[in-house]
């Protein structure tokens, strides 16, 4: 919902995929979040990545959420937290970002996704930024902006995002967090946050897997990992 092109390639799944968003887009069903064009109980999964943030009628969307998927389903829903930093950095460079729902309370907002969708609520899971909008490769039309946040380069994000994520580690800081990831129904969520979280394409990795599968590698004085999706170099961090 409200996805355009999408996060994922829908080649990777076997399942067939709708991406719906309000303006047109090769591929996409044009529609509006709050009347979708699916039967009752039509969706095994409704997916809304960083889109309720901009739906002018969020009850809508999220009572349409409901509706589409089957009581057997799962939703997915992620927002960004409007009390971060992170958030704050990325409405200042983005001139608000397009957002008109700013959500700041996860328990309130969990339920509000539970008693909407008429699915349980599994659990909601705090989600890290990797400052990937301020890259040089999306700077957009604020490149001073972008300047005035280390350039967009990557070894600046690199050190920035590493050293964010040791100060809320150590002192208890939010300047990683991002925002939340609820799920609801039958979906299953990571047992810890994913810290890890490329500076280039914002993909997240679980810090176990990214060691175990000996992605994360010996550099110098750390460690670090090629993202799976975009292969820049990103120092790597555990999650726990």
């Amino acid at each position: 919902m409200g996805c355009r092109s999408g996060s994922f390639d829908a080649e990777l799944t076997a399942a067939r995929v709708a991406r719906v968003d309000l303006t047109p887009w090769p591929g996409v069903v044009c529609a509006n979040a709050g009347r979708l064009p699916f039967a009752d109980g039509s969706m095994d999964l409704v997916v809304a990545n960083h889109s309720l943030e901009h739906f002018v009628d969020l009850d809508g969307a999220v009572r349409e959420m409901g509706r589409v998927v089957k009581r057997s389903g799962s939703v997915f829903v992620s927002v960004p937290d409007a009390n971060t930093w992170t958030d704050r950095v990325y409405g200042w460079q983005a001139d608000g970002g397009g957002h008109v729902n700013a959500f700041t309370d996860a328990a309130a907002l969990g339920s509000y996704l539970a008693e909407r969708t008429g699915l349980p609520l599994r659990a909601a899971v705090t989600l890290h930024s990797g400052y990937s909008y301020l890259h040089r490769a999306h700077g957009g039309r604020r490149p001073r902006r972008i300047a005035l946040a280390g350039g967009g380069c990557e070894w600046t994000l690199q050190a920035g995002c590493y050293l964010f994520r040791v100060l809320d580690r150590r002192l208890g800081t939010r300047l990683s967090v991002y925002g939340w990831a609820f799920y609801l129904g039958a979906a299953v969520a990571p047992e810890a946050p994913w810290r890890n979280v490329c500076v280039r394409c914002g993909a997240g990795h679980a810090g176990d897997w990214l060691r175990e599968s000996g992605r994360a590698e010996r550099w110098v004085l750390w460690r670090r990992y090629a993202c799976v999706k975009c292969g820049t170099w990103n120092l790597f961090t555990e999650d726990r």
